[in-house]
């Protein structure tokens, strides 16, 4: 296993408990929403003397950010009141909020954002035995254009626009399935192309341009391909509970490469105080290459680590976690 060192890291003010939730690389700087309901800027280089800007935002209970535009620094936010806002994090964080979404009173669990055709996707917890996809066109933002009701049947935890069509949708449910939807079809009786029984998804998202990754809330990694000439619904990688596999307790995130090359599996365990990154690579199939595992020693302590991402550029690893810090990392 290669080893990093911790290199600099922030702790968010003892006040109160806070939770670092997300991490998201934008052209000014590291993002980060955490449970105090802030969006905060920080310089990636300069952690230790805290955020740049400071944003409070208003959803009540913050749940999910997504970078709308990531050169321009232009983040999306949603939670718990059902309102989406637009944040430019070059303004100061009185400008900041440049648009809200509105139309709906649903709270709010995840989002994903495509500037190519301006579109917002947002998914729903369930309530009154409805959990749904909301799709709005930020040029027309005052109601979402589509509610997609019947897709899920469970809160939506999960939703990403395809690498290279901004047409093709992927949701993930507590219900267990992971869907691909083409959303110019408004009829829900035909919007899913293809349907994935996983278990109650985490995370999911595309690795290529037909292949998805799914982890269940209970650890289990599998990865499906859509492609015409796979047998539907099959995985076609099924590594079942991780946590077996790969020694772990959990799985905090997959990022696939942006080369199509591979990805990387974000992997901890808290009685270990350890964060590994484990490197998936596919030849003919996909396989784990543990082998060239990075490992991040003390981690975040006994606490979960929420989000983690690169700057290719720096040689850095950055973690967020449940311990209220944000932590960098580079090899020693």
């Amino acid at each position: 296993m290669y080893l990093l060192s911790q290199a600099d890291g922030y702790k968010y003010p003892c006040g109160e408990e806070v939770y670092v939730l997300g991490l998201i690389p934008v052209g000014v700087g590291l993002a980060a929403i955490a449970s105090d309901q802030s969006l905060s800027i920080f310089d990636p280089l300069k952690l230790s003397q805290g955020p740049l800007k400071r944003i409070q935002t208003n959803h009540g209970n913050l749940t999910s950010a997504r970078a709308y535009a990531e050169a321009d620094s232009i983040i999306c936010t949603a939670g718990e009141s059902g309102s989406a806002s637009f944040w430019d994090l070059r303004l100061g964080p009185a400008q900041a909020e440049v648009l809200q979404l509105q139309g709906n009173q649903c709270s709010l669990l995840s989002l994903a954002c495509s500037s190519q055709n301006n579109a917002v996707a947002a998914g729903t917890e369930l309530a009154n035995h409805q959990a749904s996809i909301l799709l709005w066109d930020i040029r027309s933002p005052s109601a979402p254009k589509i509610h997609y009701d019947e897709v899920h049947s469970d809160d939506v935890t999960e939703l990403r626009f395809h690498p290279t069509d901004p047409n093709i949708l992927l949701t993930g449910s507590t219900d267990g399935l992971v869907n691909v939807c083409d959303i110019r079809i408004v009829d829900e009786d035909e919007v899913v192309i293809q349907a994935f029984n996983h278990g109650s998804v985490h995370h999911a998202g595309f690795l290529t341009s037909t292949e998805v990754f799914a982890v269940s809330h209970d650890e289990k990694f599998a990865i499906y391909d859509m492609a015409e000439n796979v047998e539907k619904g099959s995985a076609i990688l099924d590594l079942g509970d991780v946590r077996q596999t790969l020694g772990c307790q959990y799985v905090a995130n997959v990022f696939p490469k942006l080369n199509s090359a591979g990805a990387v599996i974000g992997v901890g365990s808290q009685d270990q105080e350890l964060f590994q990154l484990i490197h998936m690579s596919k030849s003919d199939r996909w396989h784990l290459d543990q082998d060239s595992a990075v490992g991040l020693p003390g981690g975040h302590g006994s606490e979960l680590i929420r989000s983690f991402c690169f700057f290719d550029e720096e040689q850095v690893v950055f973690t967020a976690g449940e311990d209220g810090n944000i932590k960098s990392w580079r090899p020693s």
